[in-house]
């Protein structure tokens, strides 16, 4: 179940393309996303929603990333949606639909489940299409860039920003080094399917510690590759691309205001 759940997952990856999304400065892209989270949670019935979805729609058809990709990306997250769904679906008090034992759905249950579920999938739908139309230089570019001022509190942006995207980087390489132990071990006899919880917990152990290890292999040679250039963090480092904002990213960034306005109007007269 967990080894099949994380295969093909498309998290971290960056799929290059020519379309407005992928051309989109980072910062305001950046920007763009945290707009889209901040309507996300402001949007509270059914009309803010449906506006927040389509513009959600809009942005995967104009980037032009398959819905099979994006689909794998969520594979990590599949089980705490199913579990928000469950939890709102019967533990939610309100003008009852169904009532068998312990089960008990409400009208106001599966209106709030739905929305629930679909707000985390928005949200991750949001931050996948940031990381699939942007290269990972780009981004910690972009978070710098953003984050600059907080370095006149002696914060260490720089790093900050490279580690986060380091991390975004190297999801994908352990997710297809787990690929391969799983492989190994299923060669040499391994079960990961049948048993009860704690024999698959078990089942695990062989998979995590050679991903640790893998891991800190990787971890260990990137730090020699990064002081065999002699990189010694952000200071007095050039750029060889200069970030610059184009007519097309104050338009996005005004197109993510009006969704915000918009989803606050339907949500406060309650449309």
């Amino acid at each position: 179940m967990v080894p099949s759940l994380f295969k093909n997952v498309t998290l971290g990856q960056y799929f290059p393309g020519d379309t407005v999304l992928h051309r989109l400065d980072p910062r305001a892209k950046l920007i763009f996303v945290f707009i889209f989270i901040v309507a996300l949670f402001t949007a509270l019935n059914w009309c803010s929603f449906a506006l927040i979805f389509v513009l959600t729609i809009s942005c995967i058809l104009i980037s032009k990333i398959k819905m099979k990709t994006l689909l794998s990306g969520m594979k990590p997250i599949l089980i705490i949606i199913l579990l928000t769904a469950f939890l709102n679906l019967f533990y939610t008090p309100g003008e009852p639909l169904f009532d068998f034992w312990i089960f008990h759905i409400s009208k106001e249950g599966l209106k709030k489940s739905i929305l629930m579920s679909g707000r985390i999938i928005l949200l991750i739908s949001g931050t996948l299409l940031l990381t699939y139309t942007t290269s990972p230089i780009a981004l910690t570019d972009g978070l710098e860039y953003l984050l600059n001022p907080l370095k006149k509190i002696k914060v260490p942006i720089h790093e900050m920003s490279m580690m986060m995207s380091m991390a975004l980087r190297f999801i994908p390489t352990l997710i297809e080094e787990m690929d391969k132990i799983i492989s190994a071990q299923k060669a040499r006899g391994a079960d990961f399917d049948t048993g009860g919880l704690i024999k698959k917990a078990k089942a695990l152990l062989p998979i995590l510690v050679p991903l640790f290890v893998s891991a800190f292999r990787r971890a260990d040679e990137l730090a020699i590759a990064m002081e065999s250039r002699c990189y010694h963090g952000g200071e007095g480092r050039t750029r060889m691309k200069q970030l610059k904002m184009k007519t097309a990213d104050y338009i996005a960034l005004a197109l993510a205001f009006a969704v915000l306005m918009g989803a606050v109007v339907l949500s406060s007269f309650g449309l």
